[in-house]
């Protein structure tokens, strides 16, 4: 008890009693627990704030949004609907639980919520986008267009709005009206690879393979790791007869999603067809352990083992396919075949017996198999629940083709800033997002002897790739302010001891308490550069999320002045120039100073800044990017396409698809 008392007298952190916290404080710490992604740390402020004054409607409001953010749909619905009952003039809870309700399948309900929330703000993109969304899975294609040509007179150049559109005309079957859409959408934003992909699928049902081709090129060097474009355009090769460049689609499609069931049941298909068997079987047996239930799949292998010598094999998938197709002919034909070939004579009798009745049946007009192939040129494909044993030799195609399905993950909450950004600070913490591909391996000789010392509660890692705390540590994390509080007060110039508060306290998200233990930690020990170099990051994303903020005020209150000023970034600087003192050999202190010039503008010594981190780490990737970026803000596109270039080679993948855009422009 004695300790805790210390403790809330020393540092006045939120913890005690409900009646007696701060909660704008704690309501401030948890909104920027949630701003920089840590779901389920800000639930845990928000509760504090809802236990202590349960009247107010923020933190309901904010405790929803994280917990959609979580796949709590349910719970994100509840708390909305607290938040609407204490204040019902708030715009926002609306829209998150209209999002709730979507992935709930209630669309009626979310159709509710927005047209409430667009009563007090009746040009909210975002909104009329969902409304229209919700309106095509209930099949009112009326009501959707109408949104949408709202929707386009609000915001003439948002080019969601009339691939939507296209895609309700492509309902009703007017193709003229989708193809003049699409067309719109890809005049307004070329460089958008939804816009070449939508006009694709329009083409592809038009049979006009060549363009479809086309534009799904344009789609692929836009967004190179879409699997879904490579897989329609591989459909597009196939009804060209270019089966190998379909195949090649496939590969790259499976090598990017290898889930894909499309993509492994048509390339299946496609190398049986060019006698590619074995590889076939690989194919067909994903398939089956994915669905074991898929007739078509099974009898397909069924027949390339027959034609592999497996003919054990491929009686038992015949046998299967059978039993639940009775009246399937052709698995008895097949069955017959593979029974001679092992000796069962009695077996295949009795399936070419089997066949001839039906033959003979079929002549005196009685037929139980009703169902027959369509094998025109204009029917190779099916659809993935045609269930017509007839058609298994087809190319399978999506349902929805594009339709709704396309648009699923595609409700708008937040509205995602698509312009091409930077890659992040570098910051010395104890977590980091996981990388089956990790790029490099961020190392410093003073921080390995600093983590060998073991004065540290954690090993220290350097990372702008931060992963959000699980429940149990940031309960770890709040009991470790308490104990480092009480060794703080036991030997209060221990510099380590401070900085490991602060580690915990910007863990957290509280960045003030963060702050006051690295100014205590400089006046400690004014040459221990980890002090520096975290207090400048730490500065800096206080400074975003006052952008954030005062970005959102402004829209509110259009004749307000923006609060962040460049002024405040030169305080970030300082600290960056003393760790570059402390430090000079300190690659990250260089990147994340290249990073904050270049928010000020001074972009020629932000590349000198950038030239110094790649030339003590010739391999840093994001060095490359971030370089490579300024100098195409400088006009010099040539060096900044080279410095991308590197970037992707040394693992930065996305550096490619500035790459291809840039270059497209050029052209």
């Amino acid at each position: 008890m004695i300790k805790r008392i210390l403790y809330t007298l020393l540092i006045m952190f939120p913890v005690l009693a409900s009646a007696q916290i701060n909660t704008d404080r704690v309501m401030a710490i948890g909104r920027n627990a949630l701003y920089f992604e840590d779901y389920v740390l800000s639930i845990q402020y928000f509760n504090q704030v809802i236990n202590a004054k349960p009247y107010l409607s923020d933190p309901y409001f904010y405790r929803g949004l994280a917990k959609i953010n979580l796949d709590d749909f349910q719970g994100a619905e509840s708390d909305c609907s607290e938040a609407i009952e204490r204040n019902p003039f708030v715009v926002s809870a609306y829209q998150v639980r209209g999002l709730a309700r979507i992935q709930q399948n209630n669309f009626a309900g979310a159709i509710e919520d927005y047209t409430k929330a667009l009563e007090f703000d009746p040009e909210n993109i975002g909104v009329w986008h969902n409304m229209a969304l919700c309106r095509i899975r209930q099949e009112d294609y009326k009501g959707a267009k109408n949104d949408l040509d709202k929707l386009i007179a609000i915001s003439p150049r948002y080019t969601k709005a009339y691939l939507m559109r296209g895609e309700v005309d492509l309902k009703q079957k007017d193709t003229l009206a989708a193809e003049k859409d699409f067309g719109k959408a890809i005049e307004i934003d070329r460089y958008d690879a939804d816009t070449w992909a939508s006009r694709a699928i329009l083409r592809l049902q038009q049979q006009r393979y060549k363009d479809a081709e086309a534009d799904f090129d344009h789609a692929i060097r836009l967004s190179t790791r879409n699997s879904g474009v490579y897989i329609n355009r591989a459909l597009a090769r196939y009804h060209q007869n270019n089966l190998r460049g379909a195949m090649s689609d496939y590969d790259i499609a499976l090598d990017i999603d290898p889930n894909n069931f499309i993509g492994h049941y048509n390339r299946g298909l496609l190398r049986a067809q060019v006698g590619d068997d074995n590889r076939a079987i690989q194919d067909f047996n994903f398939v089956i352990e994915m669905e074991p239930d898929n007739m078509m799949a099974i009898f397909n292998r069924g027949l390339l083992l027959d034609q592999t010598g497996d003919y054990k094999g491929a009686i038992k998938d015949y046998s299967t396919v059978i039993n639940e197709y009775p009246n399937f002919l052709l698995g008895y034909q097949y069955r017959a075949q593979a029974r001679r070939k092992i000796g069962d004579v009695k077996g295949a009798d009795a399936d070419e017996f089997k066949v001839l009745k039906a033959q003979l049946d079929k002549q005196n007009g009685v037929d139980p198999n009703k169902q027959t192939a369509d094998n025109t040129e204009n029917n190779k494909t099916r659809k993935k629940s045609d269930k017509n044993m007839n058609n298994y030799r087809k190319i399978v195609v999506a349902d929805n083709e594009e339709g709704e399905e396309k648009y699923k993950s595609d409700y708008r909450g937040r509205v995602q800033d698509k312009n091409i950004v930077p890659q992040l600070m570098f910051v010395l913490t104890y977590y980091e997002k996981h990388d089956d591909v990790k790029r490099q391996v961020n190392y410093y000789k003073f921080i390995e002897t600093l983590n060998n010392q073991k004065v540290l509660p954690g090993r220290l890692i350097i990372t702008n790739e931060e992963a959000p705390l699980t429940e149990e540590q940031a309960t770890k994390h709040f009991a470790s302010i308490d104990e480092q509080t009480a060794a703080i007060v036991a030997d209060p110039n221990d510099v380590n001891k401070r900085f490991a508060r602060s580690l915990d306290f910007y863990l957290v998200q509280d960045f003030a308490s963060a702050i006051e233990d690295l100014n205590q930690a400089i006046i400690i020990e004014g040459n221990f550069f980890p002090v520096y170099f975290n207090r400048a990051l730490i500065r800096y994303k206080q400074l975003e999320y006052q952008k954030m903020e005062k970005e959102y005020d402004l829209k509110v209150n259009p004749g307000e002045k923006s609060a962040v000023k460049a002024a405040d970034y030169e305080m970030v600087k300082r600290d960056l120039d003393k760790v570059i003192e402390l430090a000079p050999d300190f690659v990250y202190a260089y990147y994340n100073r290249g990073n904050v010039l270049s928010i000020l503008k001074d972009y020629r010594a932000a590349i000198v800044d950038y030239d110094r981190a790649i030339q003590l780490d010739p391999k840093f990737a994001d060095a490359y990017f971030n370089r490579g970026l300024t100098h195409i803000f400088l006009g010099n596109n040539r060096q900044g396409i080279q410095d991308l270039s590197k970037a992707g080679e040394l693992g930065l993948f996305s550096a490619y698809n500035i790459i291809k855009r840039f270059t497209e422009r050029k052209e």
